[in-house]
């Protein structure tokens, strides 16, 4: 049986609140970014920093629990799978974005509301979507 894995997971910040959108047929979806630090030192000795900012999607009642609960600036978790997109922007220039899907989101970092779960997770997967479909 031949198999592949397309899972990832991250910790890092919120760099802006989630934006909420909706699909023509209604389906609700989330976007926002979250950045991830690594320190280190150098052979040298020097200390070393760099960021990698991820692109996120959340589909469904996860995209709606996003939009309500999360921030900018937050500690979050997220565990999903990777996307690649292509489109023609305004221009005719062809265009390539990654992005993580997410299927699970955990908030971490500060106390959150009673009765929240710690752990959620999408009800189900993200149907594939045409390019037309997508909002943005």
């Amino acid at each position: 049986m031949s198999r592949g894995l397309n899972k990832v997971m991250i910790i890092g910040h919120l760099g802006r609140d989630p934006e909420m959108r909706y699909t023509p047929s209604g389906r609700p979806v989330a976007s926002f970014s979250v950045a991830v630090s690594r320190n280190w030192k150098s052979s040298n000795g020097e200390r070393k920093s760099e960021t990698e900012w991820f692109k996120i999607v959340a589909w469904g009642r996860l995209a709606e629990i996003c939009k309500e609960y999360l921030h900018k600036g937050q500690q979050v978790y997220i565990e999903g799978r990777l996307q690649t997109r292509k489109w023609e922007d305004k221009e005719g220039q062809q265009r390539t974005s990654v992005e993580v899907v997410a299927n699970e989101m955990t908030m971490l970092g500060e106390r959150r509301e009673k009765g929240m779960s710690d752990d959620l997770s999408a009800e189900t997967p993200p149907p594939e979507m045409d390019e037309d479909e997508f909002p943005f």
